[in-house]
């Protein structure tokens, strides 16, 4: 009989690439390296990365930043590359990328509409694509983690595209998750409800905020904290036979 080792639930050891040093990437960046994580944060932003990376060091959890832009797989690639140079290997790839053009449907443009899909969907598969290559190239298993949104299982005004992109990320997942099984790569999400962070604190304002609060069993908006332990948890050999599936991180929002 296997005996469960607490120990299944850390990261010590494991090289992790994030995308995305935004307010949940960073907030998973470092939550992930006070697990026992060596962390690679990747971002359009350097700067932004490269300071993320500055408060994980001074703590001592080793990290690295480097320049990303999500829709281009070469640069995907050469991070994964510095990824395994600068640890020994990659264990886990995570996807915090995302973008939101919040507009009526009416009103939406096709540039519009392409700027969202080719980010947070497009971008998510070239992500994934290339851990994938890296996990079959290491000959050993991978996990890769992208963020979802509650919003990929229901619909709200002026967020056609998100939603489109975020319900199409769920099933992605899926489809990946089954197709990488043979070679011991799990593919999961995860799916937060509205987080309040510096990017959208002043929507997450007034009636619209307390809109969501009354839709939500625990009576209060989300935070970026909320999200780390279901990504650690993903990304920890706890998970190691849980693949295709989408956690929500939402107060109870999807049950109401």
């Amino acid at each position: 009989m296997d005996k469960w080792d607490c120990r299944n639930l850390r990261l010590d050891g494991k090289a992790v690439f994030i995308a995305g040093a935004g307010g949940l990437g960073s907030t998973i960046a470092r939550g992930v390296s006070e697990a026992g994580a060596k962390v690679l944060l990747a971002d359009l932003d350097l700067a932004a990365a490269e300071k993320v990376a500055r408060t994980i060091k001074k703590k001592k959890g080793p990290c690295r930043a480097c320049k990303i832009d999500i829709l281009n797989p070469l640069q995907i690639t050469q991070a994964t590359q510095l990824c395994r140079q600068s640890f020994g290997g990659m264990d886990v790839a995570i996807n915090c990328t995302g973008i939101n053009i919040r507009k009526p449907s009416l009103n939406m443009t096709g540039e519009d509409w392409d700027r969202v899909l080719d980010v947070n969907l497009k971008g998510a598969f070239f992500f994934a694509q290339c851990a994938a290559r890296t996990f079959i190239r290491q000959r050993r298993r991978g996990k890769i983690i992208a963020l979802a949104s509650v919003l990929s299982f229901f619909g709200m005004e002026n967020r056609a595209a998100y939603v489109a992109s975020k319900t199409g990320l769920v099933g992605l997942t899926k489809a990946l998750a089954v197709e990488w099984a043979p070679y011991h790569i799990n593919v999961n999400a995860v799916a937060p409800t509205f987080i309040s962070t510096s990017i959208n604190r002043e929507t997450l304002a007034g009636e619209f905020k307390e809109r969501l609060i009354d839709r939500t069993p625990f009576r209060r908006l989300g935070k970026a904290q909320d999200v780390v332990g279901a990504v650690i948890f993903l990304a920890s050999d706890a998970s190691n036979f849980i693949t295709g599936h989408t956690i929500p991180v939402d107060g109870g929002w999807l049950s109401a």
